[in-house]
């Protein structure tokens, strides 16, 4: 028998037969996965069935070890402080996010962004973005480093800093379904940054993640439920915020942060980014998913309440240098 095929059994046998596997097993199983130990067939196998019944807590932590083993050690050396996966793309909203990770920047902090683009999707993703508004795209590991240095923000696309997770990703446009390579690599932490920020779409997600950081022993992670499963606080709905910090969870509760529904955009032109930046343009719904991202990141980073993290975002904000392309060109 194949050494694949015990995992595939082990999962497939169906409600009764079937079982999870050991933290254990999933590192070596998705090792085969990444290393083409594992036939096509197997792989398209493995990741429908395990789509079909989800991934256990022990499973995801089993997969993102076995991930990170494959990563290159030149990303883990530019200094980055916080870490950041963009995998969903946006179709309602902008990404307001970012803008909160320039204020960020502007702060001292040095954010690694990474992420993906899904064509099939007719999503907005980070990269179209960065495109559109030509904000520099890193390609390695030395440029990623020069962006953090001169602007305290990068982003890099995962087929750039892990070319195997990426190829997983990509499987989507034979299966017609995301598999959980898109959970893997929100929680990848490419460049072992200290703090690291989820986003997910789906209910009880955003606890899995901490439960997972925290079987990986990860020191300062968070997750939320985010506007469109991104990093990105959707301030016309409460929410908690998932924190695992030094072996502890703890739930943030959040309130609404717009009293009225906002009407949404016709269509995503990221140039609005741009506008509402520099003050061209007054939009109630950008402003408060900014301030409540920020807001997250604070409580998170400095491990304050909602009510001073709300305060001290509003003061970042106004401080901020309102020329979008300051340090950038």
């Amino acid at each position: 028998m194949n050494p694949f095929s015990q995992y595939i059994k082990a999962i497939g046998k169906g409600q009764r037969a079937g079982r999870y596997l050991t933290q254990n097993e999933a590192h070596d199983a998705f090792d085969q996965l990444l290393t083409g130990r594992a036939t096509p067939e197997q792989a398209g196998a493995f990741l429908m069935l395990l789509r079909v019944r989800e991934e256990s807590v022990e499973e995801l932590a089993g997969f993102v070890s076995a991930c990170r083993q494959h990563l290159s050690d030149a990303y883990s050396q530019i200094n980055a402080t916080v870490d950041m996966g963009c995998y969903s793309g946006k179709r309602r909203h902008l990404p307001w996010f970012l803008l909160a990770v320039k204020c960020l920047a502007e702060q001292g902090e040095r954010i690694f962004l990474h992420g993906t683009t899904e064509p099939e999707s007719k999503r907005l993703y980070l990269h179209d973005v960065f495109t559109a508004l030509s904000l520099p795209i890193s390609q390695d590991a030395q440029h990623a480093k020069s962006m953090l240095d001169k602007q305290g923000f990068c982003y890099v696309n995962l087929a750039d800093c892990h070319p195997q997770l990426h190829q997983l990703i990509a499987l989507r446009t034979l299966f017609g379904l995301r598999s959980c390579a898109n959970t893997l690599a929100r929680m990848l932490n490419p460049s072992q940054s200290p703090i690291s920020y989820h986003g997910v779409f789906h209910r009880e997600f955003d606890e899995r993640h901490i439960q997972v950081a925290q079987l990986l022993n990860d020191h300062n992670v968070s997750c939320i439920r985010g506007e469109g499963g991104e990093v990105e606080v959707n301030p016309e709905r409460e929410f908690i915020q998932h924190i695992a910090r030094n072996g502890e969870s703890q739930a943030v509760s959040f309130p609404t942060l717009l009293e009225q529904w906002q009407v949404k955009p016709r269509e995503l032109n990221p140039q609005a980014l741009v506008d509402v930046w520099t003050e061209t343009t007054q939009d109630a719904y950008a402003h408060q998913a900014v301030m409540g991202t920020l807001a997250t990141y604070l409580v998170q980073s400095n491990n304050i309440d909602v009510a001073e993290a709300l305060a001290q975002a509003k003061n970042i904000w106004r401080a901020r240098n309102r020329d979008f392309y300051a340090c950038i060109n």
